[in-house]
């Protein structure tokens, strides 16, 4: 049986604490040359595609901003095209929220990428539902968290009408004056739903991928079932192996009962990795950029958001707080996305891996939300990553070092060739675009997308 070739991401932290930007050697999180670096460097490893996260409002505990997150970053898609000028054949993929944007404005500016830079762009779906975060919007407010996919399903679907159109011949040239001519009925479109009612004429011609890569990261049982049915790639949150091949197991099976063929749907965990000269070097570092990432400050909202309480009174190497959470008082960290399915469930866990283990509050916080995943010599690293794959944990991982922006170039420099030489990872880009990278078909063009105008 051949051997699962390893999709691999980069990313440059923005918005959480994992990123050590106080470390002497991180560079600016605003400067295009950080951007420019994290990409060129993928690319140099092969990578598929470099992707960025996205923060629409400064992150708040008690109504003050938590100054261990970053405070500024750019705009997603204006570093995006300028990294389509940079790079060949590395994908580009940025965070857009459906909820806070329109589905005109949005699938004209992602094709415009996808051609600027020849069929590289991928657009990750995200949604929101605090009016913490609505409130820095014109339309202002929020959509109820049952609201929010109803929403996203309506937007992609807009979204791939208009992307799908314009049909793969419309476009004409007139050789004498040089300007293309499109045919009558390029980009006629007609939405009508709940959350929109829109029609008119796009004018992005079709994409040179047939669309633009689109990626979610859907851990509710509502949002596999969208990512199942509409995502090419699936961010994961499961590391561990046995928790990570029941969600690969588990959305593949959604998606074979969607009508789609499993295999084009790829599914990445966001990994964090660090490397020694030897084991032991290597658990040491790994240590030492837990303890740093992992703040006193940093534990305590990480903590205090899932409780919902103010924990500031809590000795951090005693026990773990002994209170139960508090969902129904107002929220005391705004701004940061909730990722835990159940308040309850997940202190009940935390409570009995304390006990069972002798844990004080602080090591609970290195076991439940540490980073670094991949850990030991290049050599071992690349193992547990080849590992990781090969037994259905993921199909890929998204990579990001502690700091940046020279955060990958060891693992680019020193475990790359060693994937490569296993015949786990690409030598060299078999293609030109982004579906090309990733193994994806090129989607035909879904013409039931489009009614009559």
């Amino acid at each position: 049986m051949p051997r699962k070739q390893i999709i691999l991401a980069a990313y440059v932290g923005g918005v959480n604490e994992h990123t050590l930007w106080e470390h002497p050697d991180a560079g600016s999180q605003i400067a295009f040359s950080t951007f420019r670096q994290v990409a060129q460097t993928a690319e140099r490893g092969r990578f598929d595609y470099f992707f960025l996260a996205e923060g629409l409002a400064l992150r708040e505990r008690a109504g003050r901003v938590f100054d261990h997150d970053v405070a500024g970053r750019p705009d997603t898609l204006p570093v995006l095209a300028a990294l389509a000028a940079v790079t060949e054949h590395i994908g580009l993929v940025g965070t857009i929220n459906a909820t806070f944007n329109e589905p005109y404005e949005l699938a004209r500016q992602l094709l415009s990428l996808d051609h600027l830079s020849g069929g590289r762009a991928g657009w990750n779906v995200v949604t929101s539902f605090d009016a913490f975060t609505g409130a820095n919007f014109r339309r202002g407010g929020f959509l109820p968290r049952e609201q929010r996919y109803e929403r996203a399903e309506e937007f992609v679907n807009a979204v791939r009408a208009l992307w799908d159109s314009w049909p793969d011949d419309a476009i004409a040239a007139d050789k004498e004056s040089g300007v293309f001519l499109a045919d009558a009925e390029a980009g006629a479109f007609r939405r009508e739903g709940r959350q929109f009612d829109i029609s008119g004429r796009f004018t992005v011609p079709r994409s040179p991928q047939g669309r633009p890569v689109i990626v979610q990261a859907g851990v509710s049982p509502q949002g596999r079932d969208f990512a199942a049915a509409n995502a090419d790639v699936i961010f994961s949150p499961y590391h561990r192996l046995a928790e990570a091949q029941a969600f690969y197991t588990d959305v593949k099976a959604r998606a074979a009962a969607a009508g789609r063929d499993p295999g084009s749907l790829k599914i990445l965990p966001s990994v964090g990795y660090v490397i020694g000269d030897t084991e032991a070097e290597a658990r040491d570092k790994a240590q030492w950029v837990l303890e740093q990432q992992l703040s006193d400050k940093a534990i305590r909202v990480r903590f205090e958001q899932l409780w919902n309480l103010d924990l500031s009174g809590y000795d951090l190497d005693g026990p773990l707080p002994d209170i139960d959470p508090d969902p129904d008082a107002a929220p005391i960290i705004q701004g940061r996305a909730f990722t835990y399915q159940d308040r309850f469930e997940t202190v009940r866990g935390w409570r009995a891996l304390a006990e069972e283990r002798g844990l004080t509050f602080r090591q609970v916080a290195h076991e439940t939300i540490g980073r670094s995943d991949l850990i030991g010599t290049a050599a071992q690293v690349a193992d547990q990553l080849d590992a990781f794959v090969q037994q259905d944990g993921a199909d890929g991982v998204v990579l990001g070092g502690h700091v940046t922006p020279g955060g990958i170039d060891q693992f680019v420099d020193e475990v790359v060739p060693l994937l490569q030489e296993r015949g786990s990872l690409r030598t060299d880009y078999e293609g030109s675009t982004l579906r090309d990278n990733l193994g994806l078909p090129v989607p035909a063009r879904d013409a039931g997308l489009i009614p009559a105008v």
